[in-house]
């Protein structure tokens, strides 16, 4: 029996769905426990949640709102001059935060990747898979991004890293294992999935393309996949990844077209995809791992992050990765037929956060 029932705002980021998804284990099994859930986000996330948990608070929580560069070679002075922007919403945030904790009787705060998410008087978590940013300079770059992330993390009271500790048989490599770790309480808390085991649904030939992450370029790679995708020979689902996307005049028979997908309905079309193309975001690798797919990987141009995991998956053997530019449909199913596709072994990986999550309650339930 609880001692008491504890209030639990969770927040992640806005900066693509997979802080949203990967969440929702953290909030499944808080709710397990006996424990209520408070989501913070704006009005996409929000509805992503609320098709998948029925009788959960919402508090309206406007996002970073980051835009991508258009161009490969200006990825990232397009961050950089976002910055100031971004620095004024995690003030804002900070002072959110205050209020919202009195008027909602928060417990304690779990903040996925959202800077200005922790309080004085409660225990606050942020949740990261990288603690070690790539600029795509050099490492003498990167240790100036690494103090100046520390600088922001260690306002928490814990990190919680999303991904196994062991050093070397991990997913996120140097994101999540840098060679200093920030001076508080570090846990891993391993992979976390939407997807709760691998789908039982017998597999077709199709190909499911899986469109996310932020714009123009969801926009600029739905465009292009989609001019393949009508001549290409194979039937093709189509998660364009947004409720905005706009839908063809025409589709033809050998495609599904569907604007977004979420919850059990993605889960039965990745179980039954041949091949799943879709960005090499963490969340989407955890994803594919979860429902053990095969994962065609295209990185967002100009995305370090993105761009390395791509790399990292390709090199192991467990994703094939893809250049953006020049990418064809029939060449790359042709392709992933000769790469091994080989199973991570991460074993009881999606479920080291339940206990997590447990020994962290337990405390303020005293």
């Amino acid at each position: 029996m609880l001692k008491k029932q504890l209030r639990i705002l969770v927040a992640p980021l806005d900066w693509g769905m997979g802080h949203v998804t990967r969440c929702i284990p953290l909030i499944r099994h808080i709710r397990s426990l006996g424990h209520e859930v408070i989501f913070a986000g704006n009005n996409t996330q929000q509805s992503f949640v609320k098709s998948i948990f029925d009788n959960i608070e919402f508090v309206h929580l406007e996002g970073y709102n980051v835009t991508y560069s258009r161009n490969r070679r200006t990825f990232l002075l397009k961050i950089i001059g976002q910055i100031p922007s971004i620095q004024r919403s995690v003030r804002r945030e900070r002072a959110w935060l205050s209020h919202i904790v009195k008027e909602k009787r928060v417990d304690a705060v779990i903040s996925d990747n959202r800077y200005g998410l922790f309080h004085p008087e409660i225990p606050c978590v942020i949740l990261t898979h990288q603690l070690q940013v790539l600029s795509g300079s050099g490492n003498p770059f990167d240790m100036l991004l690494l103090k100046a992330h520390y600088r922001y993390l260690e306002k928490f009271r814990e990190c919680w890293v999303v991904d196994v500790a062991d050093k070397k048989n991990n997913l996120s490599g140097k994101l999540g294992h840098p060679s200093v770790l920030p001076s508080m309480n570090v846990r891993y808390i391993g992979l976390l999935s939407q997807f709760a085991t691998a789908n039982p649904s017998q597999e077709t030939d199709d190909i499911l393309i899986l469109l996310s992450g932020a714009e123009p370029q969801r926009s600029i790679l739905s465009e292009q996949l989609w001019k393949k995708a009508v001549t290409c020979d194979h039937h093709c689902m189509f998660v364009a990844g947004s409720e905005q996307a706009e839908i063809p005049d025409l589709v033809p028979d050998h495609i599904t077209f569907v604007q977004r997908l979420s919850g059990s309905e993605l889960s039965k079309e990745i179980a039954k995809a041949a091949f799943v193309i879709c960005r090499s975001g963490y969340s989407s690798i955890m994803d594919l791992i979860a429902l053990r797919k095969k994962g065609i990987l295209i990185p967002t141009p100009g995305q370090t992050e993105q761009e390395y995991l791509a790399k990292r998956m390709h090199e192991r053997g467990l994703f094939m990765k893809a250049r953006q530019t020049k990418f064809d449909i029939d060449t790359s199913i042709v392709n992933a037929g000769l790469f091994p596709f080989r199973q991570g072994a991460f074993g009881d990986a999606f479920d080291i956060h339940k206990q997590v999550l447990a020994d962290w309650l337990r405390v303020m339930e005293r």
